[in-house]
């Protein structure tokens, strides 16, 4: 068996996926048969990718009866990608031939017979984890759209829920006591409901857009998708704005910036919003100090700019800063000792993207807060005047 897993699929400039890499290892597979073998493929790739991949391999030679090709798509997330595997939602299997799906039920069998689990060495199950793993067995062209379709409408529910949390704002609403109402709906969840400023890493942003050209390339305009980047990228553009109504004017301030990884539990920076965010700042003349747990590494080949300090931790960056801005969810950020974090600040200021504190518990600890779709928080006992409201 022979899997593409490790194959590149980039986004083109049009927006869908780059399948030359994909074409070039498949003409190598073509040329190496010898007897019959399963090509897995297992990167997010557009329908009727493995059907390009059957021809390439016989336009390259491969006798057609030597050779399978299944869709196999993954479900992992970065930061639990083993236990995502060993504990999956579910195992599609999109196969054309019996005799490939039967090789990769084999391939399976430890997972979704619950042998594995019976095992003394078995990864600690996760809550709500189903044991033993359920198997879908689709066509291949099936695979290959539930892949697409899991990434976008996963990222469809962040965005809907960011677009509630603006309305929140200008009514006055708490999102966190909304997303509550909503979630409790079984046939909803509540996973994927919270606010902050939007999504990124290396899948939802590039395959919202490849399965948007997909459908354009079918003729069908899946104008829903353009709503869900759109809404995406204003919520930076928000967030910007709650620093300038807590600030004023930008230019000269010292911030203090948690976070640079697009989630927390991975050092990836790839379509980072905080990366964005911290950009805009430095454009609009700021000096960051930033700090996070996993990614200053990365973040130093993207962010050159003399402007902009990696400090030791939480608290290093916060010393003497105008506001600190929260920009990834990190556990350790949603654990800061919050006297220390007031008597580091320049100014009271915190600024959460990934609503990790109660505006109550802010509040109380002398800090004006103002996080994603709640009413901002003002110091207890102080006479620091209020935030304006975001238009």
């Amino acid at each position: 068996m022979q899997s593409l897993s490790q194959v590149g699929t980039p986004p083109t400039e049009e927006g869908d996926a780059d399948l030359s890499y994909v074409e070039q290892v498949a003409c190598e597979i073509a040329g190496a048969i010898d007897s019959y073998k399963v090509v897995v493929e297992k990167s997010t790739v557009p329908v009727y990718t493995n059907e390009w991949i059957r021809r390439a391999m016989v336009l390259n030679g491969a006798p057609e009866d030597m050779f399978s090709v299944v869709s196999n798509p993954e479900f992992l997330r970065e930061g639990t990608a083993v236990t995502d595997f060993l504990y999956p939602d579910r195992i599609v299997i999109g196969a054309d031939s019996e005799r490939a799906a039967q090789v990769l039920r084999r391939i399976y069998l430890p997972l979704t017979s619950g042998r594995y689990y019976e095992d003394k060495l078995a990864i600690p199950r996760p809550a709500k984890a189903t044991i033993p793993a359920r198997l879908i067995l689709t066509s291949a062209k099936s695979a290959e759209l539930i892949k697409h379709a899991s990434n976008a409408f996963l990222a469809m529910k962040i965005s809907f829920v960011n677009a509630v949390a603006n309305i929140c704002e200008q009514v006055g609403a708490d999102v966190e006591q909304v997303t509550e109402g909503i979630g409790s709906d079984s046939r909803i969840g509540a996973r994927f409901l919270r606010p902050g400023i939007g999504y990124g890493g290396s899948c939802f942003p590039k395959d919202v857009s490849a399965f948007q050209a997909v459908a354009a390339e079918v003729g069908y305009d899946f104008r829903l998708l353009e709503e869900v980047r759109a809404i995406n990228h204003q919520q930076r553009k928000r967030f910007l704005r709650k620093v300038r109504n807590a600030l004023w004017n930008l230019r000269g301030k010292n911030l203090a910036v948690l976070g640079l990884a697009f989630k927390g539990g991975t050092d990836d920076i790839r379509e980072s919003p905080a990366i964005a965010i911290i950009q805009a700042l430095l454009h609009e003349g700021c000096r960051i100090s930033a700090y996070d747990p996993a990614a200053i590494s990365q973040a130093k080949a993207v962010l050159t700019s003399s402007s902009i300090r990696f400090a030791e931790d939480a608290y290093d960056a916060a010393h003497n800063a105008d506001a600190l801005l929260i920009l990834t969810d990190w556990e350790e950020f949603a654990n800061l000792d919050l006297k220390r974090l007031r008597k580091e600040l320049r100014h009271p200021v915190v600024v959460d993207g990934r609503n990790l504190y109660r505006p109550e518990q802010m509040a109380k600890a002398g800090l004006m807060y103002s996080s994603i779709g709640r009413p901002d928080a003002m110091p207890v006992n102080t006479a620091i005047v209020g935030l304006r409201r975001v238009a």
